[in-house]
C-alpha cells in the first residue's frame, strides 16, 4: 500500500466512538480516550440507542446517533473503535473438536464476530472526515490468525475472526478512495482481564487489567504509520500474520 498518503497528524479533539463502550476493554478505551481530549459517545446492547447486531435497523440508528452527535458538536469523528465480541454464551463455547460443532453456535459467533461489525461499516464509516487523519479500529484476535495457528481447536472463534480480518481489509481498500488519510485496522488486545477471557486464562499467561490494555491499544492507533490502513497488529504494534 505504497501509494498511501502520509496520514495527517492531526492532534485536535474530536468525537471519538466507541461501540461496546460499556464492557471491560470497551470502557476502558472510552475512558482512555476521554482522557485525551476527545468528545466520547460509548454505545451498546443497554445504551440508548442500543446496538443489536441481529436488528440492523439499530445499527443504522447508532450510525444517526453519531452523526447526530458530530452536527452537535461540530468535532470531526478521529476514532470509530468496534469492542464487540463473543468467545462463550451459555452453552456456546470454544469447540475443542470438529465433533463440537454446532449450527447455530458458529451462526451467534459470526453474527457478533463478523457480522455486525460488517455492518458498522457499511453505516458508520461514510461518517469518517475526509480530509483529515481518522482511525477505525475492529477488535480482533490473535486466533484469528490463519497463519499462526498451531494448536487447532476453537472453530468458530477462530473462523469469525478472520472473516473480521478480511472484512477490515476489504473497508480499509474502498475507504482509501474515498478518505485517503483515514486508517482502518484489525488490532489483537491480547489476553484481557474480562468475562470474556477470564474461563481460558492459563497459569503463565499474561493477563492485563483492561485499563493497561486500553493503553497499550490507544498508543498503537496513536502512532500507526503510513500504509498500515488494512493491516492486523497486536497491542505492542507488532503486525499479525493473516
Amino acid at each position: 500500500m505504497s501509494s498511501t498518503p502520509e496520514p495527517l497528524r492531526d492532534e485536535s479533539p474530536g468525537l471519538a466512538v466507541v461501540l461496546g463502550g460499556t464492557g471491560g476493554i470497551g470502557a476502558a478505551l472510552a475512558n482512555g480516550l476521554r482522557h485525551q481530549g476527545h468528545e466520547v459517545l460509548a454505545l451498546g446492547r443497554r445504551t440508548e440507542p442500543a446496538l443489536d447486531y441481529a436488528d440492523e435497523a439499530s445499527v443504522a440508528r447508532v450510525a444517526q446517533a453519531v452523526a447526530d452527535e458530530l452536527a452537535r458538536t461540530g468535532l470531526p469523528l478521529r476514532h470509530l473503535v468496534v469492542a464487540t465480541g463473543v468467545l462463550h454464551d451459555g452453552e456456546i463455547q470454544p469447540e475443542r473438536s470438529w465433533a463440537h460443532l454446532d449450527a447455530a453456535a458458529l451462526q451467534r459467533l459470526f453474527l457478533v464476530n463478523a457480522v455486525g461489525p460488517a455492518l458498522v461499516m457499511r453505516h458508520c464509516l461514510p461518517l469518517l472526515p475526509r480530509q483529515s487523519r481518522s482511525v477505525a479500529a475492529f477488535l480482533s484476535a490473535r486466533v484469528g490468525s490463519i497463519g499462526d495457528n498451531r494448536l487447532g481447536g476453537w472453530y468458530g472463534y477462530r473462523a469469525s475472526k478472520a472473516a473480521l480480518n478480511q472484512l477490515v481489509h476489504t473497508a480499509a481498500i474502498e475507504l482509501a478512495r474515498r478518505c485517503p488519510h483515514a486508517l482502518c485496522v484489525a488490532l489483537h488486545p491480547g489476553t484481557v482481564d474480562t468475562g470474556l477471557s477470564a474461563p481460558f486464562a492459563k497459569t503463565g499467561l499474561t493477563v492485563r487489567p483492561p485499563e493497561v490494555a486500553a493503553q497499550e491499544l490507544l498508543r498503537v492507533i496513536d502512532t500507526l504509520p503510513a500504509g498500515s490502513s488494512g493491516g492486523f497488529f497486536d497491542h505492542q504494534g507488532t503486525e499479525v500474520p493473516w
